[in-house]
């Protein structure tokens, strides 16, 4: 649901930076900077490096969300997303393939 929210929020952060409206961005690249903070202070760095690898992809994504906010750029935004997609559809079939 956390992945969902941060598209969806992505989503909407680049429809407001084409239609020049900076407010409504900042807003949403804020809410979605802040689920994927939320998503890295959760994992439990003593498993091992899967979830160092998936810090620093967190990181990664955050820093470019950071980026994208100050340059209100839709292109950065984008690259995020491919990530932010990416991610969802991998824990997806994870959860599939536990059940």
């Amino acid at each position: 649901m956390l992945f969902d929210g941060a598209i969806r929020f992505a989503r909407q952060a680049q429809e407001h930076i084409k239609r020049g409206e900076l407010e409504a961005a900042n807003s949403k690249l804020i809410r979605v900077q802040d689920i994927i903070s939320e998503l890295n202070l959760s994992l439990d760095l003593s498993v091992g490096e899967i979830a160092l690898n998936l810090q620093q992809l967190y990181t990664f994504i955050h820093d470019r969300l950071v980026e994208a906010n100050i340059k209100k750029d839709p292109e950065l935004v984008e690259e995020a997303l491919h990530f932010l997609l990416e991610l969802r559809d991998t824990w997806e079939q994870v959860v599939s393939q536990t059940r």
